[in-house]
């Protein structure tokens, strides 16, 4: 998912752009704003930490572009080119590395597992 800060940055194309480069396919692509109750469905195992309402009001503070990619070891693919949740940990090269502001602004989400992935993609295309 490209994340809000990344949408209003003009960043989609370049999101999608590395990913293929590196040999996926996108399977679907939804833009839409995700509103509080999927919000809390998405990430429902964050609810109970400290940093969860800034983590909120951000996923919900503009549009977002959910895709589903496909190809061999897509997870840890995507993962990788993604990069550190923090940008300042970051691989130089990554998404995160160069682009990310901060690590409440880090431009993409990637599913950490199989069963991530098919939970997220029921939330987000049904």
């Amino acid at each position: 998912m490209v994340k809000p800060d990344g949408v209003r940055r003009g960043l989609v194309g370049e999101v999608i752009s590395r990913l293929e480069r590196k040999g996926l396919t996108l399977e679907k692509i939804r833009m839409l704003a995700v509103d509080e109750a999927l919000a809390r469905r998405h990430y429902a195992e964050h609810v109970d930490k400290a940093f969860f309402p800034d983590l909120l009001e951000f996923i919900t503070s503009g549009p977002v572009v959910a895709m589903q990619w496909s190809g061999e070891s897509a997870i840890a693919v995507a993962r990788t080119l993604m990069g550190a949740t923090d940008p300042k940990q970051a691989a130089p090269g990554t998404i995160r590395a160069d682009y990310g502001l901060a690590v409440t602004q880090n431009l993409v989400h990637g599913s950490d597992s199989p069963e991530s992935a098919a939970r997220e993609l029921e939330i987000f295309f049904g």
